[in-house]
């Protein structure tokens, strides 16, 4: 089986040992003589599947059954940023949320069709190129919620801690670093994440909310678009995304396996030191574009090269190398390499050996 280095910002690498067993899967699921793409949501076959699924997930973010519910959603997170202030922002009540780049400014202006939002803090006026300090939360008692967006895919930052939101439920967009970093995530009052990145393909979309929270939700809302209804119908009130589910167990699984999210940060961190000491070698060539060291991605490395026909030319032969997926987004430009849990070593050690070797000849 080929493999190339594949750095895509999503959909994005999965775990090899995940690919075999899903590959067997499809052929056929638990000696049932179908296969996981044609067994029933209903049937024993899946529920199993289902169940342990919303187990494991809590289970990986050390999060207790007794006071989360897990709700499988279909959207990707841009579905969740309505959703959130559907269920939990009226006309007259405001929401803190923190702009740190294109995904988060997005939910504000979902959040603004529901209620009043307070922009906390903004990196907009620096093009997103750092995260913002001195966040200034509202007064307690004041906010709804406050939101973040824990890391920025199109930037390349991202929240090394977590903030203290002034005693406001705690939310955030976790889709591109979920499992990435040892958070106490029992601060958090709700997170979502769309599988693609470090959980799975794309086709479901994660959310664990604290029962005492959802208890406040808007209860006039349509079954599809209510976390609480959801999170009673256990994510079964229609057809899941049976597939994506599966494979998400399965990734969950294999993270618990590899030494949980406390071993998939000390990964992350190492493989993402390999390429950043690599681009700060070469400030003649190199030019990450995250402003402080501090809030660089682990997850998703930005930078530009001093042309753009210096960057095409980078591009260009690194295909030739066998690794894709690094030209940066279309907003932005530049380069970009993303290197979620999956993402082996190996290819880190090969783009930073790749950037050394380029810079001798180009810088």
């Amino acid at each position: 089986m080929k493999r190339i280095y594949n750095f895509s910002a999503g959909p994005a690498i999965m775990p090899v040992p995940v690919l075999e067993q899903l590959s067997r899967d499809v052929l056929e699921i638990n000696g049932s003589g179908m296969s996981i793409l044609e067994v029933s949501h209903r049937g024993k076959d899946y529920d199993a599947i289902h169940h342990e699924a919303m187990a494991n997930l809590l289970q990986t973010l050390d999060l207790s059954p007794d006071e989360y519910s897990v709700v499988f959603s279909t959207g990707g997170a841009s579905l969740q940023f309505a959703m959130l202030a559907m269920n939990f922002l009226s006309v007259g009540q405001t929401a803190d949320y923190v702009d740190t780049g294109e995904w988060s400014s997005k939910a504000i202006k979902e959040a603004k069709r529901c209620g009043n939002v307070h922009v906390v803090a903004s990196s907009a006026e620096t093009q997103y190129d750092r995260i913002p300090k001195g966040l200034t939360f509202s007064a307690p008692g004041t906010a709804r919620y406050a939101h973040i967006t824990t890391n920025n895919t199109i930037e390349g930052t991202q929240f090394h801690s977590l903030p203290d939101a002034n005693g406001a439920p705690l939310t955030a967009d976790m889709s591109s670093d979920i499992f990435a970093m040892n958070h106490d995530f029992s601060k958090f009052d709700l997170l979502y994440a769309g599988t693609q990145k470090n959980a799975g393909p794309a086709g479901v979309t994660m959310v664990v909310a604290r029962k005492s929270f959802l208890e406040t939700a808007n209860k006039n809302l349509s079954p599809m678009l209510s976390y609480l209804v959801q999170a009673e119908k256990e994510s079964l009130y229609n057809t899941p995304p049976v597939f994506a589910i599966h494979a998400l167990n399965l990734v969950l699984k294999h993270i618990q396996a590899e030494g949980g999210v406390a071993e998939m940060e000390k990964r992350n961190r190492e493989k993402a030191g390999l390429i950043y000491s690599a681009l700060d070698a070469h400030p003649e060539l190199y030019r990450p574009t995250v402003a402080e060291n501090g809030d660089r991605s682990l997850m998703n490395i930005t930078f530009r090269l001093t042309t753009e026909d210096l960057e095409a030319e980078f591009l260009k032969e690194a295909k030739t190398r066998e690794m894709d997926g690094l030209k940066g987004h279309r907003n932005v430009g530049g380069v970009r390499a993303s290197i979620y849990n999956a993402f082996p070593r190996e290819g880190c050690v090969a783009l930073a050996d790749f950037l050394a070797d380029f810079a001798r000849r180009k810088g």
